[in-house]
């Protein structure tokens, strides 16, 4: 047990990471089904798009920027990394979404959190960075 009160200098439990590498693969799943629906296009994806108010010209590069930002986060060297710059791409969602009034934003904030429990679950090195104190 840690006498400091935090998770900092805890060895890791196991269980907690591999809760994270499950929290990831989920998170990667969904993002990487997202760029693989933007790089197949199609009417409905078009439709959507359009309600956004985005040009069919950026379905590519959003689905290029998207798998490139999971392949990241799934690299161990580089997963905090992938981690912001998948933040960064969900503010731009939940931005795009606020932009033509459609406040259900929960779902990217839901996302935007559980890619980082998932990190922050498999990487005992960021506990000393996001200490979590337990109460006496």
């Amino acid at each position: 047990m840690n006498t400091s009160g935090n998770m900092a200098g805890s060895t890791a439990n196991p269980k907690l990471v591999w809760a994270g590498r499950v929290i990831t693969l989920l998170i990667a799943l969904a993002f990487g089904m997202s760029a693989m629906m933007k790089f197949k296009g199609g009417p409905e994806f078009g439709e959507q798009s359009a309600k956004l108010g985005l040009p069919d010209s950026m379905r590519l590069p959003l689905a290029v920027l998207e798998i490139t930002c999971v392949v990241v986060y799934l690299i161990p060297q580089t997963a905090v990394i992938g981690a912001i710059l998948l933040t960064g791409y969900m503010g731009g969602a939940i931005c795009t979404h606020l932009r033509i009034g459609d406040t259900f934003v929960v779902p990217h904030i839901v996302i935007a959190l559980l890619l980082w429990l998932g990190i922050y679950l498999r990487e005992p090195r960021l506990w000393a960075l996001i200490p979590f104190r337990r109460t006496a």
